[in-house]
């Protein structure tokens, strides 16, 4: 699919730039996602990749730069303020409750979205049951759009850490964003299960139609699932492109395989 006009911009950042200490972790970064595209963000460890997702996500504050949703200025906004505007987002260490089940923790995330007050919850009140039950509905729709409904009962403790990682999108999926941000979600995956969990964010393109920021270490991967590609190297724009342009570009190389790398072919 070709990448679709930025002009419809959903996810900007302008100049992004923080210090910390005596380190620059990022400089001067600046990207475009348009609505329905699916972006690779690359780069080395160490490169700024998830500084940078801190930064669009609220978590850190840049010292320099502009982020803004679906147009609007949300650089001075908390996380939650970001995420009611339909920022989605997971992180390199999952962040599930392991004592609760898959279902429950996707009930959970949905926290943001519940009316009922706390003591409806408590004594009952249908309006709190009509409530509790769509959430369950709704995280039961999103298990199995996951493939993940064989785990619905699974206390969280109990799982492999890539299925952890898929239930930690799921979660993020429950909660309805627009702008989905996936940070090492193929971490402890086989290269099959990578596989198919490209296939997977296809789907949440096409058919959730929600536009998608990915960061992986499985380069291959990456190139075959984005439409526009970003590289950082030591906290600032490396290259950026189509995926063939970026595969094929000497620097990139380099910056992964070191002097004399020509393509990460």
């Amino acid at each position: 699919m070709p990448a679709p006009d930025v002009d419809d911009a959903v996810l900007e950042t302008d100049s992004v730039s923080i210090r910390f200490g005596g380190v620059q972790a990022l400089s001067d970064v600046s990207l475009k996602i348009g609505r329905g595209e699916i972006v690779g963000i690359l780069g080395p460890n160490g490169a700024g990749k998830t500084t940078l997702f801190n930064c669009v996500s609220g978590f850190y504050a840049p010292n320099r730069g502009r982020v803004r949703l679906f147009g609007e200025d949300v650089t001075d906004l908390k996380p939650e303020e970001r995420a009611q505007r339909g920022l989605g987002r997971t992180f390199q260490q999952v962040g599930l409750v392991r004592s609760f089940t898959v279902l429950e923790n996707l009930v959970v995330a949905q926290h943001a979205s519940v009316r009922s007050s706390g003591l409806a919850s408590i004594v009952g009140a249908p309006s709190a049951l009509r409530e509790e039950r769509l959430l369950r509905q709704r995280a039961d729709d999103v298990l199995e759009f996951m493939g993940l409904t064989a785990f619905r009962e699974r206390r969280i403790g109990g799982l492999p850490y890539g299925t952890l990682k898929m239930v930690e999108v799921a979660a993020v999926l429950a909660t309805d964003p627009s702008i989905l941000m996936l940070d090492e979600p193929l971490a402890g995956a086989s290269g099959e299960e990578g596989s198919a969990f490209c296939d997977r964010v296809e789907q949440m393109r096409s058919e959730l139609g929600l536009s998608i920021i990915l960061i992986e270490h499985h380069v291959p991967l990456v190139l075959r699932t984005s439409d526009y590609v970003y590289v950082l190297n030591f906290g600032a724009m490396l290259a950026q492109g189509l995926p063939d342009e970026v595969r094929d570009n000497a620097e990139v190389a380099e910056a992964y395989m070191g002097e004399g790398a020509s393509t990460l072919a």
